[in-house]
């Protein structure tokens, strides 16, 4: 193999762990309550992309610290609080959503994040929607 080769590969291999495409992502949660009239769409950031992970095939002979499973989670990320139009004075109307401020990758923290990936979960309203722009 060519020296030159070999050299592409490692910088290829290096800049691989470091250039992962997770980074914070558009995205609109739809958020109703039973006692409220309306359903609010908030456009807010979440993180999503690529993370580079080692192939567990080979799970018997590497240590267990070799086996990371790295997620694209956040680093930073702030809250923020919604009005969800018509509820009945008798109903706490907020709700506190986190935004993306910024993502790594890493391992999955229950604290914050879910960790565990739904079959199907779908994100709509069933009542009339209010669009709310933070």
């Amino acid at each position: 193999m060519s020296p030159f080769l070999v050299m592409s590969l490692l910088f290829g291999l290096t800049f691989g762990q470091t250039a992962s495409l997770c980074a914070p992502s558009e995205y609109t949660i739809h958020v109703e309550k039973r006692e409220c009239a309306y359903c609010l769409a908030i456009n807010t950031t979440i993180c999503a992309g690529f993370c580079m992970t080692r192939d567990s095939n080979g799970k018997k002979l590497l240590l267990k610290s070799a086996l990371s499973q790295n997620v694209c989670t956040y680093k930073e990320m702030l809250y923020q609080t919604a009005l969800i139009p018509g509820c009945p004075r008798h109903t706490i109307p907020y709700y506190s959503y986190p935004v993306a401020v910024s993502c790594k990758c890493g391992k999955c923290n229950t604290d914050y994040s879910d960790c565990v990936h739904e079959k199907l979960r779908t994100n709509y309203c069933t009542k009339p929607q209010k669009p709310c722009n933070m």
